[in-house]
């Protein structure tokens, strides 16, 4: 019997990077105090992954396995800093929420994983499918625990045009005096980060279990076939 290969959606939660896999936890952790900061950094997340798993593809037969990794993190280190400069003199309150964060991709899990894992193996196409699918899990985590901390510590949610600096939507639903400010603070993105991750684990705890259970009833069908055939 054929496994049945899980959703794109599916996808998402069972080989997300960040709540299944605990890679890129550090920029989300410190970054997703709001949506303006969750989009700037999954935008330069998923950029970076997806130019260095092409151009780490594209020499992967001409990189000798002994230098691989610097070489890796020499390509890495040079998509982050263009970024970098481009953010800093466009989107100046974004490069001045995100901080040093924006240097600190360089050293993402995600990005160097993903070069080593998949990129140096697979050609091009395939590298792109996969920075695809990792930059949007990535996103699909900051953008969600960015959702909850935001609206739990002012009430509401907002998000400004990072060229322009214009708002473009400013909703509030809670008061201020109902809003939790421990969620705009560290332990707000630990506690935020940990409740979603045990329910992704749930998730795929289940869907494993189902899977699991299905095989053995395909099995015993099987084995019960094979019997009535004799």
């Amino acid at each position: 019997m054929e496994e049945k290969k899980p959703s794109f959606l599916q996808s998402l939660i069972l080989e997300n990077p960040v709540f299944s896999l605990y890679l890129g936890i550090c920029s989300i952790l410190g970054v997703s105090t709001s949506l303006d900061n969750a989009v700037g950094m999954a935008a330069l997340v998923f950029l970076v992954l997806l130019f260095s798993n092409i151009v780490v593809s594209l020499i992967r037969k001409i990189t000798p396995g002994e230098i691989r990794i610097p070489v890796y993190i020499v390509i890495i280190a040079t998509l982050v800093s263009v970024a970098e400069m481009f953010i800093k003199a466009y989107m100046p309150s974004l490069y001045a929420s995100m901080g040093s964060f924006i240097s600190l991709v360089v050293v993402n899990c995600i990005i160097l994983g993903r070069a080593e894992a998949c990129a140096s193996k697979n050609d091009v196409l395939t590298s792109i499918k996969d920075a695809c699918v990792m930059g949007a899990g990535y996103f699909v985590a900051i953008f969600t625990i960015s959702v909850i901390r935001q609206f739990l510590s002012t009430g509401g949610w907002s998000f400004a045009n990072p060229l322009t600096l214009k708002t473009i939507f400013d909703i509030k639903i809670i008061p201020e005096q109902f809003t939790i400010g421990l969620f705009g603070k560290p332990v707000g993105a630990f506690v935020t980060f940990g409740l979603l991750a045990a329910l992704f684990a749930g998730y795929k705890q289940n869907h494993e279990a189902k899977l699991a259970q299905a095989a053995k009833e395909a099995k015993a069908a099987a084995a019960a076939a094979a019997k009535e055939a004799k």
